[in-house]
C-alpha cells in the first residue's frame, strides 16, 4: 500500500509561484490586447498568492521567514509591474511585462528556497 503525502502549504505555495510564472511567460509571448487580459488575470492570481503566503509566514523558521518576506516583496513589485503594463502600450508594455515576468520568478525562487530551509530544519529536528 502506498502512501500519498499531502503537500504542506510552503509546498502549494511554490506550485503556484511556479504556475503563476509559467502563465506569464506565456502570456508575454502573445500580442497587446490577449497580454493585457492576462495581466488582468495574473493580478488577481498574485494578491491570491501574496495573501496564502502571508498567513504562512508566521508559521516558519527564521530562514525560511526571511525568504517568504522576499518573496512576498517581489510578488507586490510584479503586480504593480502587471498594472503598469495593463495602462501602457508600446516599449513601455514590454519593459512592464519582462519585469511582471522576472519578478514572479524570483518569488518562486524564494519560496522554493524558503521550502528547502524549513525542510533542513525539520530534518535536523527529527535526525534524518
Amino acid at each position: 500500500m502506498t502512501m500519498t503525502k499531502t503537500p504542506d502549504p510552503l509546498s502549494k505555495a511554490r506550485a503556484a509561484a511556479q504556475e503563476l510564472h509559467a502563465a506569464l511567460s506565456d502570456a508575454a509571448t502573445k500580442q497587446g490586447g490577449a497580454v493585457k487580459a492576462d495581466l488582468e488575470a495574473v493580478q488577481q492570481k498574485t494578491r491570491a498568492l501574496m495573501d496564502s503566503l502571508k498567513t504562512s509566514v508566521n508559521a516558519q523558521q527564521e530562514a525560511a521567514r526571511k525568504h517568504l518576506k522576499e518573496a512576498i516583496a517581489k510578488l507586490d513589485t510584479a503586480q504593480k509591474h502587471a498594472m503598469e503594463g495593463a495602462k501602457s502600450f508600446g516599449q513601455a508594455f514590454e519593459a512592464s511585462v519582462r519585469k511582471t515576468v522576472a519578478d514572479a520568478r524570483a518569488s518562486a525562487q524564494h519560496i522554493s528556497e524558503a521550502l528547502a530551509e524549513e525542510r533542513s530544519a525539520n530534518a535536523r529536528k527529527t535526525g534524518k
